[in-house]
């Protein structure tokens, strides 16, 4: 799978140099940014990874024009990808640190783990995270995923300041019975904290993260409970999306967006 789209690429990785690249970039983000706790090997190494990267596929944004030295193989945008048939056959899926998977692990269509996402702070809010989207969708029809899954983060381990984001994705996007999946009671943390009336929406935007807002945009849900990684320093909730709604609301925004064009549509 690859998409060549003017300076951008957008493809699998395809060696150990690129995974490499990859977790070279997570770890910026992840640790230098978000404050993650790395093992000393990586601190070293300056690498954010785990025992679960070898099982998955990286899907890779790459920047053929970056000349910055940091930015490892013009490296610029990651997903982590694992499909339920390769979880089952291997490690299991990632996710199910934090969450009780068992509705996702039966369920009767195909299962894709997303995880790791993120792009370099001199990419964001551009052209190429919606190429690297784009290439999601490609991979996602390839494959005949149903369902998409992965957990999304706040910055920090205290609910408090996001208590209106929380109480909002609870009350108004919780996932439907068959697709709820619940926080692992050892971290686990309430997300209907505040009731539906006193939630203030125009607040509870601001304080979500711009890939969950884009997740919901896409028809996305949340599973009950949200669950405290101090590892990572963040407040994670899982974020689930039936992959034919996501393709419809994808073309209708974009859309919208690009006053009818649409350079690709997922799935």
């Amino acid at each position: 799978m690859r998409i060549d789209a003017g300076r951008f690429t957008v493809r699998l990785a395809e060696s150990d140099d690129d995974v490499a690249a990859a977790q070279r970039l997570r770890y910026r983000v992840f640790v230098e940014e978000m404050g993650a706790t790395p093992s000393p090997q990586d601190a070293v190494e300056r690498r954010e990874r785990d025992r679960f990267d070898p099982y998955f596929e990286h899907l890779l944004l790459i920047d053929n024009e970056c000349d910055c030295p940091e930015i490892e193989r013009g490296v610029v945008g990651v997903y982590r990808l694992l499909r339920g048939a390769c979880a089952r056959a291997g490690i299991g899926f990632y996710g199910d640190n934090e969450y009780d998977l068992t509705l996702l692990k039966g369920y009767p269509r195909e299962a894709l783990e997303l995880g790791r996402s993120c792009v370099d702070a001199s990419h964001r809010g551009g052209a190429g995270m919606h190429l690297l989207w784009s290439g999601l969708g490609d991979y996602v029809g390839e494959h005949e995923v149903g369902i998409m899954f992965g957990v999304a983060s706040f910055h920090g381990t205290d609910t408090a300041p996001i208590a209106q984001a929380l109480s909002y994705l609870h009350h108004e996007h919780l996932a439907p019975p068959d697709l709820r999946v619940t926080a692992r009671a050892s971290s686990r943390a309430r997300m209907d904290i505040l009731p539906r009336a006193q939630i203030d929406k125009v607040e509870a935007m601001r304080q979500l993260p711009a890939l969950i807002k884009a997740y919901l945009r896409l028809g996305g849900f949340v599973g009950d409970g949200a669950f405290i990684d101090r590892d990572f320093n963040t407040v994670d909730v899982c974020l689930l999306m039936d992959t034919s709604r996501m393709v419809q609301r994808y073309h209708s925004f974009y859309s919208r967006k690009r006053g009818g064009a649409v350079d690709r549509i997922l799935g």
